[in-house]
């Protein structure tokens, strides 16, 4: 039996020198075709792309900040940079250190945390947009996801603007212990100091929020938004299910199913938000133009100018 070692493909033989260097990276990206977790339909990257990365059936994918962003704003928009906070305060340690994990997520998406803050146009009206990123430890809160909820509330003070939330998180960051269940109640102090400055202060709730996030400044909005089939709740399904001993109902912590318990204002899909935004945000500042049943008018592209230039 001939060495596998010592045999050559004819086809080298024939391979000028160096060529097969170039052709041996792929040309093409990993994720050149995505698969759809409802249809199982392969989705063309740049068809979900144009779709604002929701497939063909209507499941709305995980998004990050930059594309957020892209989506809501009317165009141009500036991005606050988010207060320094300590890195490891507790210097916790499991598998591997907590200062090794940030570093890791930071490389991966390029943020120093889970929190994005924008300031820009919805519409018309400035708005500030706090985003919070699922990539990024799963959205988990912690001193600097709280501190940039706070720099986000008082930009949006500073500017006499609305604040408008984007939650995706896993709930309270355990590497913080106690510091990162204190980041629940000052988030709630920013939202109360909205309120007795009269500012709107909007959550959309995406897929998925849930724990500490949704037992604090995700549903203490004036309005709840919600995209369709996120996933929102307190403690996960089958923790539920294992201590009332119960079957759940179908949908059970999905955007349609709060909505008709009424823990949600509407449903609306991603490619609608912007549109709904700026209608709510518009009668909530009582705006020319703006009128309660403009909720339910068409996208603000098609209204009629009032002549004031809104």
């Amino acid at each position: 039996m001939k060495d596998r070692d010592s045999e050559m493909n004819w086809l080298s033989k024939i391979t000028p020198p160096g060529m097969s260097k170039i052709f041996s990276k792929r040309d093409t990206p990993d994720n050149l075709w995505v698969k759809c977790p409802i249809s199982k339909e392969m989705v063309f990257h740049k068809d979900l792309e144009a779709g604002q990365f929701v497939t063909p059936a209507g499941h709305h994918m995980r998004i990050g900040p930059a594309w957020r962003f892209q989506f809501t704003f009317d165009g141009d928009f500036t991005e606050l940079d988010c207060p320094e906070v300590p890195k490891d305060p507790l210097k916790f340690k499991d598998d591997k250190t907590y200062t090794s994990r940030i570093a890791g997520y930071r490389k991966k998406t390029g943020r120093d945390d889970a929190m994005a803050i924008g300031v820009g146009l919805i519409g018309g009206v400035e708005t500030v947009v706090l985003v919070q990123n699922f990539a990024f430890m799963g959205g988990s809160l912690g001193t600097a996801a709280g501190e940039a909820f706070i720099t986000a509330a008082e930009a949006a003070l500073e500017r006499r603007a609305p604040l408008v939330v984007f939650t995706a998180s896993g709930g309270a960051r355990m590497q913080e212990g106690t510091l990162s269940l204190m980041q629940m109640p000052r988030t709630t102090i920013a939202i109360d100091m909205l309120r007795e400055a009269g500012l709107p202060y909007v959550v959309v709730l995406t897929d998925p929020t849930t724990g500490g996030v949704t037992a604090s400044y995700a549903m203490l909005g004036d309005v709840h938004l919600a995209e369709p089939g996120a996933m929102i709740g307190f403690a996960g399904a089958r923790v539920i299910e294992q201590t009332i001993r119960e079957k759940l109902p179908d949908g059970f912590q999905r955007s349609e199913f709060l909505l008709e318990k009424g823990m949600v204002d509407q449903v609306v899909t991603r490619g609608d938000l912007p549109g709904t935004l700026s209608r709510i945000l518009r009668v909530m500042l009582k705006r020319p133009g703006a009128s309660p049943i403009a909720l339910n008018a068409p996208p603000v592209d098609h209204v009629v100018d009032d002549g004031a230039g809104h």
